[in-house]
């Protein structure tokens, strides 16, 4: 797991900026990679500020929120390539054919920029992209986020497979020790 100061120095590294925003966009979201690069044009509802998740684990659909930062770097990302259709178009070999691509970037592409972003950033922890969604899921139980929303957030069925982020924290047992000293406190 990352802290949220890793995850942005390793972030600010990523060169691309159709890399660093799609990796923001699966860190922000708690996306799986796949989720994060089959994302298309019509998967955003701007108005309402959500993602729209078609084709997740177990074909299930679900919607995310979707932080206003992270909309408006989408924003400025589409206008270097005008898509129709793809969020995150591959560029093909010559950088030049996004604006016409079939394809979306590659995973392996998207995992080389992450891991070259690690090595720069200094930070020495073991990370890959679904890394990012982990750091996700504990940095908001650590800011408050009830687990159920979570669970919804990240499209998992069960609550116990969420449930083992509360483990991932020590920020989760030091608030808790802190609300059952207030709540206890006049006992």
């Amino acid at each position: 797991m990352l802290s949220a100061a890793e995850v942005r120095r390793i972030l600010a590294e990523v060169a691309a900026l159709d890399h660093r925003v799609c990796l923001i966009l699966i860190y922000s979201c708690g996306l799986r990679l796949g989720e994060g690069l089959a994302l298309a044009v019509r998967d955003i509802d701007a108005e309402r500020r959500l993602l729209h998740l078609r084709a997740g684990t177990g074909n299930r659909e679900r919607y995310v929120p979707l932080p206003q930062r992270t909309l408006a770097l989408l924003r400025e990302l589409w206008k270097t390539h005008r898509h129709p259709t793809l969020l995150f178009p591959a560029k093909g070999h010559s950088g030049q054919g996004a604006a016409t691509a079939t394809e979306p970037l590659c995973r392996t592409t998207l995992q080389r920029a992450f891991r070259l972003a690690l090595q720069a950033s200094g930070v020495k922890k073991a990370a890959h992209v679904h890394t990012l969604r982990h750091s996700y899921a504990t940095h908001l139980l650590e800011q408050g986020e009830n687990l159920r929303q979570i669970q919804v957030n990240l499209g998992h069925k069960s609550p116990l497979v969420t449930a083992v982020y509360t483990h991932l924290t020590s920020l989760c047992q030091t608030q808790h020790q802190k609300r059952l000293d207030d709540f206890m406190g006049n006992l």
